[in-house]
């Protein structure tokens, strides 16, 4: 038995019609049983309720051999420090999987190494550290920026002909597409043959600058895109006006500061940590669609 947590968000749900495509044995945890499609109701079982929930996730491991974990996105007006949410939210779900003998398949951040905070991705490594000390046979997916959160640039793309983050227009960010996360997630669960813990690295086959990515973008949709680099004290500034907290604010900006200093670079990686889905590749299947729809 499969246990999948997320199954409604970007890379849960395209892991879940992998393994279901698989033949094995599926069940969902999910919050909100109307997001889930009629289709996949029909084909899993279902725990309702927060994978944060020690009941909750004791109810779902019942029975179950594997887990796909990954921790959502804090409220953005409530969150705490990243660290803390994050580790209260692996603690039942790591003191479950290694009394329990489950292997997990969890999401993370590249950048295990790395020794200055780096907000969001710090929380994520130190998460890393819990479910290693508790023993749990995992392989954790270490990954750099998705590719998928220019997504919510199509407005500015569509409109102004730009997109902008605070990353330095210069340095090289490395990418991954969550197609290629969910693929891989779906393989090492299938596949029943893997023991002890490791970490994958999961990078896409380009080095590029956010300058870099603006050329590409405009040669795919056919006109100018540029890149605007926002300097990091007003990316800060924004988030709380647009009503994070600031605690949240102050996480993400310690974890663009730690991608400009190159914390993806502080993981070593060997050639098979390169994945299907080059830059050009994504924009031409999934940016450009978006803009023009």
């Amino acid at each position: 038995m499969i246990v999948i947590t997320t199954p409604t968000g970007d890379i849960g749900r395209q892991l879940l019609d992998r393994v279901l495509d698989s033949g094995e044995q599926v069940r969902v945890i999910v919050r909100d049983l109307s997001r889930l499609p009629e289709h996949v109701c029909a084909q899993v079982e279902v725990v309702e309720g927060s994978h944060a929930d020690a009941d909750t996730i004791a109810k779902a491991l019942e029975g179950a051999d594997r887990l796909f974990w990954l921790v959502p996105p804090a409220g953005f007006r409530d969150a705490g420090p990243a660290r803390r949410y994050y580790l209260d939210f692996a603690r039942a779900v790591t003191q479950e999987a290694a009394s329990r003998g489950v292997r997990m398949v969890h999401v993370t951040s590249l950048g295990h190494g790395y020794q200055d905070e780096a907000g969001l991705l710090s929380a994520a490594l130190d998460m890393d550290e819990l479910i290693e000390s508790a023993g749990v046979q995992y392989r954790a997916l270490a990954l750099p920026f998705f590719m998928e959160n220019l997504l919510r640039q199509t407005q500015p793309i569509t409109e102004q002909g730009v997109f902008s983050m605070a990353n330095t227009a210069d340095q090289p960010l490395l990418t991954v597409a969550t197609r290629d996360v969910a693929a891989t997630a779906a393989a090492l669960l299938v596949d029943t043959t893997w023991s002890g813990q490791a970490r994958v690295p999961l990078v896409s086959p380009d080095r590029l600058t956010p300058d870099a990515m603006a050329e590409i973008i405009s040669e795919t949709l056919g006109r100018t895109v540029r890149y605007q680099q926002v300097p990091l004290a007003d990316f800060q500034a924004h988030m709380v006006r647009r009503g994070a907290s600031p605690a949240l604010a102050q996480d993400m900006a310690d974890m663009v500061n730690a991608q400009n200093n190159g914390i993806y670079d502080a993981e070593p990686r060997d050639p098979a940590s390169a994945t299907a889905t080059g830059f050009r590749q994504w924009c031409q299947d999934i940016l450009k669609p978006a803009v023009q729809s």
